[in-house]
C-alpha cells in the first residue's frame, strides 16, 4: 500500500464544479463606482488640490525618520508587493490547483489579470510622468509630466491584484471571505510602507488601489477569453499526444526473422523448380506444372542447393536410355 503524498492526493475526491464569477449588478456598481474615484484622484492631483498639499505633509513628516525601528522589518513586507517574487509564489500555488482540478483557468486568471495590470498601470504612468518624494523639486508641486513613473504606484496595485486573485479564484463562499480579507490587508500594508519609507505619494497608494481593484472587479469580463484560450491549449496537447500515439515504436526483430511488414524471401537455392510429368507410355512428354509457393506458406520440402546433385551445363537431367519408349 502506497504511502507518500501523491497516493494520498490521488485518494481526494474531485473538488465540485467551479463556479465561474460573473458581472453581476452589484459588481457592476462597485466598478463604477471604483472608476469614478480613479478619476477623482487623477483630477485632484492635475489640479493640485488638498490632496497634493496631503501628499507633500505626509512627506515632509518623514516617517521612516519618526519611526527608525520598523524601518527592517518593512523593507521586507513591501516585497509582498513587488511583481516578480509575488507572481512566482501565486503561480506556485495556482499551477497545484490547476493539476488537482484538472483545468488551465487559475494560471489563465492570473496571466490575464497580471497582463491588464502591467499595461494599464503603465500605460498611466508613462503618461502622467509624477516624481516621487525623494525626486520633488519644487515644494508644493505636484510633479506631474516630469519624467517620472510612479503614479499610480506599482507595489500596490500589484499586491491587490496578485493576492486578491486567490480570493476571486476561490470555490467557496467561506474561502473567498477569508482571502478577500487577507489580500486587502496585505495591499493595504503594502501601500502604507511604500509611503513610510517615501517611495511614493499618499495619492499614488489610493490610485494604486484603484488600479488593482479595477481590474479584480472587470476580470469576469475576460472570462470568455479565457475558456477560449483554454480550450484552444487543451486542443494543442490533445493533438500532440494523438501524433506521439500514431507513430507506433518499431518492434524487435529476432536474429534471423522476418521483420515485421516486409515480405520474407526464401532462401537461396530454395526457389521453385518446374516439376516435369513423367513421360507417358506413349512416348509424349507432359506439360511442366510450375508450382508456386504463398507468402504464408512456403513450400515444407525445399531443398538447399548444397544438397542437390549439381548439375553440369552441357548434360541433360534426364538418364540416358538404351532404346526409345514405344507405345504398349
Amino acid at each position: 500500500m502506497r504511502t507518500d503524498i501523491f497516493a494520498r492526493l490521488d485518494r481526494e475526491p474531485e473538488p465540485p464544479k467551479i463556479e465561474i464569477p460573473r458581472m453581476s449588478r452589484t459588481r457592476l456598481a462597485l466598478f463604477g463606482g471604483t472608476s469614478a474615484f480613479y478619476l477623482a484622484i487623477v483630477v485632484a492631483v492635475l489640479v493640485s488640490s488638498w490632496l497634493v498639499t496631503l501628499d507633500w505633509k505626509v512627506m515632509l513628516f518623514r516617517p521612516y525618520q519618526q519611526w527608525p525601528e520598523l524601518h527592517a522589518t518593512l523593507d521586507y513586507f513591501v516585497v509582498l508587493g513587488q511583481r516578480g517574487p509575488t507572481a512566482v509564489m501565486v503561480a506556485a500555488w495556482l499551477g497545484w490547483r490547476s493539476w488537482r482540478q484538472h483545468t488551465l483557468r487559475p494560471l489563465l486568471a492570473l496571466g490575464a489579470a497580471l497582463l491588464l495590470l502591467n499595461a494599464t498601470v503603465g500605460a498611466v504612468k508613462l503618461g502622467l510622468g509624477r516624481l516621487g518624494p525623494h525626486y520633488a523639486t519644487q515644494i508644493g508641486s505636484a510633479e506631474m509630466f516630469a519624467g517620472g513613473d510612479i503614479f499610480p504606484s506599482g507595489h500596490t496595485a500589484n499586491a491587490v491584484v496578485t493576492w486578491g486573485i486567490l480570493a476571486y479564484l476561490a470555490t467557496t463562499p467561506r474561502a473567498r471571505r477569508y482571502l478577500s480579507a487577507l489580500s486587502a490587508v496585505v495591499a493595504l500594508g503594502v501601500g502604507l510602507t511604500t509611503v513610510y519609507l517615501g517611495t511614493h505619494w499618499l495619492s499614488d497608494v489610493l490610485l494604486g488601489w484603484a488600479a488593482g481593484l479595477l481590474i479584480l472587479l472587470g476580470l469576469p469580463w475576460c472570462e470568455p477569453l479565457i475558456a477560449r484560450a483554454e480550450a484552444i491549449v487543451l486542443a494543442v496537447r490533445e493533438e500532440l499526444r494523438a501524433r506521439r500515439r500514431g507513430q507506433a515504436p518499431s518492434l524487435p526483430v529476432a536474429a534471423g526473422g522476418p521483420r515485421p511488414g516486409v515480405y520474407q524471401q526464401r532462401p537461396l537455392g530454395a526457389e521453385e523448380e518446374p516439376v516435369r510429368e513423367p513421360v507417358s507410355a506413349t512416348g509424349g512428354v507432359g506439360r511442366a506444372a510450375t508450382v508456386r509457393t504463398t507468402l504464408t506458406q512456403p513450400r515444407p520440402h525445399a531443398v538447399v542447393r548444397s544438397e542437390r546433385t549439381p548439375v553440369t551445363p552441357a548434360g541433360s537431367r534426364r538418364p540416358p536410355r538404351s532404346r526409345p519408349v514405344t507405345g504398349g
